[in-house]
C-alpha cells in the first residue's frame, strides 16, 4: 500500500509562489491602473470673463526713481492698449478709470529705467460704450476644445501637463463669440480624451463623450513643434480642425527663438485660433454637426397627453378670439380618479458584450432605442469583452429587459444589472 510523501522545502516555496502570485498580479494591476489617473496632469481653466483684455504691450521709460519709473510705464502701456483698441482721445485721468487691473507679464526695474511687458485690462461697462462694444453678440454653442500637440512624432493632449494644454487653460476667452468647452485633463479625463479620439467617427461614440461635457460639437486646434536643434530655434505649425469628422479650417505658422519662447509662441497661437474660430462662426462654417443631435429622446405618455391636451386647449381658445366657436371649458377631475404620476427612473448597470467597435456602437445605439431610456453613460469600456453602461430608464429592470428583448436583444437578468448580446 503506497502513501504520499511529504513535500520537500523546495516544493512547498513553489507551491506558496503559486499561491501569491494572483495576489500580486492584481496588486501590480491597480497600481498600473491609478499610475495612468494619477500625477500632475490636470491644468484648471481660468474662468472667463467679460472685461475687454490687451495683452503684450512693451515698454521702456525711465523716471526720477524706480517708482516713478515704473508709474510712467504703466501710464504709456495704458495708452498703446488703447490706441490698439482703436479708442478715442481721452486724457490720462479718464484713461486710467476705464482700467480694472494691470497685469505683469515680465518686468525688470533698475535706478531710474523700467523695462516691461504688460497686459491691461479694461473693464467693459465702463469703456464698452466709447469702443462701440455695448451690444450684445451672438455665442456659438458650446466647443469641446480638445488642444493636441505633435513633437518628434508623438501626439499628445491631457497625457501630461504641456504648454499647448496650458496656453488654452489660461487663456481669457471673456470677450470671445465661441463657447469654448475646456477640460482640465484631470483623473479619467486623461483616459477619455486623447489623441485617438479625434480620429473617431462613430457619432454614438461622440455623443457619450459630448454628453458629459454639455457640449454640442468639437474644436481640435494642433500644434506641430519642430525644434530646430537642442536649445535652437522653434517652428510652429498651427492647424484649425473641429467637428467628429476631423475637418480642416486653417493653418499658420509662427517662430521662437528657443525653447525658452514656446509658451509666448503658444500664447499668440491660441489668439490665432479665435480669432480663426470666431471668424468661421460668422461665415456659419462654425456649426454644430447635425449627425451629433440625438433625435430618439422618448416623452412619456402622460406628458405627451399633457401637452396634447394644452395645445388643443389653446387652438380652441384661439378659435373661440375669432369668433369660430365657443370656449369650452375645461372639465374638473373627478373625484376618485387616479392622478398622473411621473414615471420612477431607475438606474440599471446594463454589461453588454462588445467584440468589436462595430458591436459596441451597435449597443449605445440599441440602448438609445429603447422608449424610456433617459440617459446614458458608459462605466468602462472593453473592446473584445464586456463593456458596463449605466442606463437611467423610465421604468423596472424587468420592463427594460423585455424591451430590450423585443428589439431582438439576449438579455440575462441579474440583482440590478443586465447582460445583453446579439
Amino acid at each position: 500500500m503506497s502513501s504520499l510523501a511529504a513535500p520537500s522545502p523546495m516544493q512547498s516555496h513553489r507551491l506558496a509562489l503559486l499561491a501569491i502570485a494572483p495576489v500580486l498580479l492584481l496588486v501590480a494591476a491597480g497600481a498600473a491602473l491609478f499610475a495612468q489617473v494619477s500625477g500632475e496632469r490636470g491644468i484648471a481653466p481660468v474662468a472667463s470673463s467679460t472685461d475687454i483684455d490687451v495683452r503684450g504691450i512693451e515698454v521702456d521709460v525711465r523716471g526720477d526713481n524706480p517708482r516713478d519709473a515704473r508709474e510712467k510705464g504703466w501710464r504709456e502701456a495704458q495708452r498703446i492698449a488703447w490706441e490698439r483698441l482703436d479708442g478715442p482721445d481721452i486724457p490720462d485721468s479718464r484713461l486710467q478709470g476705464l482700467v480694472s487691473a494691470i497685469v505683469v507679464e515680465e518686468e525688470q526695474i533698475g535706478p531710474r529705467r523700467y523695462v516691461a511687458r504688460l497686459g491691461v485690462i479694461f473693464d467693459r461697462q465702463r469703456a464698452g460704450s466709447l469702443l462701440g462694444g455695448g451690444g450684445a453678440q451672438a455665442r456659438s454653442a458650446p466647443m469641446l476644445t480638445l488642444p493636441v500637440t505633435v513633437t518628434a512624432g508623438t501626439q499628445t493632449m491631457f497625457e501630461y501637463r504641456n504648454d499647448w494644454q496650458r496656453a488654452w487653460a489660461e487663456y481669457q476667452f471673456g470677450s470671445s463669440t465661441i463657447d469654448y468647452v475646456r477640460p482640465s485633463g484631470a483623473g479619467g479625463e486623461s483616459l477619455l480624451l486623447t489623441y485617438g479620439q479625434t480620429g473617431r467617427r462613430s457619432r454614438a461614440w461622440w455623443n457619450v463623450v459630448l454628453d458629459q461635457f454639455s457640449a454640442a460639437d468639437v474644436l481640435i486646434p494642433v500644434a506641430r513643434l519642430e525644434y530646430q536643434w537642442p536649445g535652437g530655434p522653434v517652428e510652429g505649425h498651427f492647424t484649425a480642425r473641429y467637428g467628429p469628422d476631423n475637418r480642416f479650417l486653417a493653418q499658420f505658422t509662427l517662430d521662437a527663438d528657443s525653447a525658452a519662447g514656446v509658451p509666448d509662441m503658444m500664447e499668440r497661437a491660441v489668439a490665432r485660433f479665435d480669432d480663426i474660430f470666431q471668424a468661421a462662426l460668422a461665415r456659419g462654417t462654425l456649426r454644430p454637426d447635425p449627425t451629433l443631435t440625438l433625435d430618439m429622446v422618448e416623452i412619456s405618455p402622460e406628458i405627451r397627453a399633457l401637452l396634447e391636451s394644452a395645445a388643443a386647449a389653446e387652438q380652441a381658445e384661439q378659435a373661440a378670439l375669432a369668433g369660430e366657436m365657443p370656449i369650452i371649458e375645461a372639465q374638473p377631475v373627478l373625484d376618485g380618479a387616479a392622478p398622473v404620476q411621473a414615471p420612477v427612473i431607475t438606474a440599471i448597470t446594463v454589461q453588454a458584450a462588445t467584440p468589436d467597435p462595430r458591436s459596441f456602437d451597435g449597443a449605445l445605439s440599441g440602448l438609445r432605442a429603447v422608449a424610456g431610456v433617459r440617459g446614458l453613460s458608459v462605466t468602462s469600456t472593453a473592446i473584445g469583452g464586456t463593456s458596463v453602461i449605466r442606463v437611467d430608464y423610465a421604468g423596472s429592470l424587468s420592463e427594460l429587459a423585455a424591451a430590450l428583448r423585443a428589439n431582438g436583444w439576449s438579455v440575462t437578468e441579474g440583482a440590478n444589472a443586465l447582460a445583453i448580446s446579439r
